[in-house]
C-alpha cells in the first residue's frame, strides 16, 4: 500500500506573527512548526505495512518538517519549492500540490483537515476534486483497508458515522483523531543532516564548504528529494501569488478587552438582584 501524507510547515505564533507589505505573511522570517493535523497519517505504517511519502511545498527550509515525519517513520519525503510559489491562497496551492501527486503513485492521499495559519479546511477537498479522487472528509479513525476500499469513522456536528469509499481516496484527518506517533531516536539521528539541493547552496553561497559533505554522496537518503514548478508541470499563472484569486484587503489587530465582572455569592439576596439585573436588560425573559 502506497500513501502519500501531504503535510505543511506553518508558523509557530508564539515567535510572533510578522507580514510582507503586500500583506502575506514573512513565513522566512517566522518560525515554523508542522501542522498539527498533519501528522495523523504516520500511524498506518504501523497498521497496513504501507510505503509513506510525505509531501510538502514551501521554502527551502521546508525540509524541516520533512526531517521531522521521516523521523516519525515516513520512507521518503518531497519538498516542491520555487520562487513563483510564494504567496499562494489555497486554490493556488492545491493546484501546485496537486500536479506534484500525479507524478507518484498511491492508493491513499492523506491531509489534515486545515492549517493552523488559515483555517479554510480547503485545499485536502480541493485536490481531490483536481485529480478526479473520491474524498472523505473530518476523517477521526480508518477502521479497514483492503479488497480496493477502505473504511473511515468521521466526527460530524452531533456524533459520528462510518463511511466506505474506493482506492484510490483523499482523506481529510480531524484535530481529534488519536495522536501520531512520537519520533524515533535512531530515525532522528539517522536523517538529521537530511537536506535540500537549495538549503545546502544556502550554506556555502560564500565558498564555504558543505559540512558533512561525504555524508551525502555515501548515504542517498539524506539527500531530499526537491521539484520545481516546471518539475510538476504547473502553469506559473496559475501558482503563487498570480494564481491566487483571494486578496488580502486588511489586517487589523484584534485585542480583546476583559469585560467588566461581579464577584458573588450563592446568598439569596446576590441570585436575586442577579436575575433581577437579567430581567431588567433582557437577556433572559
Amino acid at each position: 500500500m502506497k500513501i502519500v501524507v501531504c503535510v505543511k510547515q506553518v508558523p509557530d505564533t508564539k515567535g510572533g506573527v510578522k507580514f510582507n507589505p503586500d500583506g502575506t505573511l514573512d513565513r522566512a522570517a517566522m518560525l515554523a512548526i508542522m501542522n498539527p493535523d498533519d501528522k495523523a497519517a504516520l500511524r498506518l505504517k504501523d497498521q497496513y505495512g504501507a510505503e509513506v511519502t510525505v509531501l510538502t511545498m514551501g521554502l527551502p527550509k521546508a525540509d524541516e518538517v520533512l526531517r521531522e515525519a521521516m523521523a516519525m517513520g515516513a520512507d521518503k519525503g518531497i519538498l516542491v519549492t520555487d520562487r513563483v510559489l510564494g504567496g499562494a491562497d489555497t486554490w493556488a496551492t492545491s493546484t501546485t500540490i496537486a500536479g506534484a501527486l500525479r507524478n507518484l503513485d498511491y492508493d491513499l492521499i492523506i491531509t489534515g483537515r486545515q492549517a493552523i495559519d488559515g483555517d479554510t479546511a480547503q485545499v485536502g477537498p480541493q485536490v481531490a476534486e483536481k485529480l478526479g479522487l473520491t474524498q472523505i472528509t473530518y476523517a477521526e479513525e480508518i477502521l479497514k483497508v483492503g479488497d480496493g476500499s477502505i473504511t473511515v469513522k468521521r466526527h460530524i456536528d452531533g456524533g459520528v458515522e462510518t463511511v466506505e469509499g474506493p482506492l484510490p481516496i483523499v482523506i481529510t484527518v480531524n484535530g481529534s483523531a488519536a495522536p501520531c506517533r512520537p519520533r524515533n531516536a535512531k530515525l532522528l539521528q539517522k536523517y538529521k543532516r537530511a537536506l535540500g539541493a537549495q538549503e545546502k547552496a544556502a550554506i556555502t553561497k560564500d565558498g564555504s564548504e558543505l559540512p558533512y559533505a561525504e555524508l551525502y554522496e555515501k548515504f542517498p537518503y539524506l539527500n531530499i528529494t526537491e521539484w520545481s514548478v516546471a518539475d510538476v508541470e504547473g502553469d506559473t499563472k496559475q501558482c503563487g501569488l498570480s494564481g491566487s484569486p483571494t486578496k488580502v484587503k486588511k489586517i487589523e489587530n484584534i485585542v480583546f478587552q476583559a469585560k467588566e465582572s461581579k464577584t458573588m455569592t450563592g446568598s439569596d439576596q446576590d441570585v436575586e438582584g442577579l436575575i433581577v439585573e437579567l430581567l431588567a436588560n433582557h437577556t433572559i425573559g
